[in-house]
């Protein structure tokens, strides 16, 4: 069996006024990620983490931040473009876990949500989609609520 881990990371800086995204879910706050996309920090660690697993390079290389055809994009589809590059080549994936660093706004009220998103962009059960929350304490950037930062980990499969 032909099994393959990969890990993704993001980081995106808050604005006011901004819509904020974070795992396909748009959630109620003053503050949005700034970003040529939808800013869905979450989906963007995600995708590095698949295209990793693959060794297709990052996100950045598939949906570079310089074309037009991306901006304002919703990164849902981002996620399903890199989907289908996992099963062209024959993958399936086995797990995701994420956990997402934010002093504000709360995730826990969003994560089932945003678990039944992600699971059914991906095609798999809800049970192999992790999704956790953290703050930093009040400490650096995160805390200081200019930003928000996400980690990824996949396991892929060879059907």
């Amino acid at each position: 069996m032909d099994i393959r881990v990969g890990n993704g990371y993001d980081v995106h800086q808050l604005a006011d006024g901004l819509r904020l995204v974070i795992g396909g879910v748009e959630i109620e706050h003053s503050k949005g990620c700034v970003a040529h996309s939808d800013g869905d920090v979450a989906i963007h660690a995600l995708c590095d983490a698949i295209l990793g697993a693959l060794a297709l390079g990052d996100i950045g290389k598939h949906f570079p931040d310089t074309s037009s055809e991306f901006k304002g994009i919703d990164s849902k589809l981002l996620l399903k473009r890199v989907m289908e590059l996992v099963w062209e080549r024959g993958y399936t994936l086995g797990n995701a876990d994420i956990t997402i660093a934010a002093q504000k706004p709360k995730m826990a009220p969003h994560i089932i949500k945003m678990r039944e998103v992600l699971s059914d962009i991906m095609k798999v059960d809800l049970d192999r989609v992790s999704v956790k929350a953290t703050t930093t304490e009040k400490l650096g950037f995160v805390g200081r609520e200019e930003g928000i930062e996400v980690w990824a980990s996949v396991i892929v499969l060879k059907k």
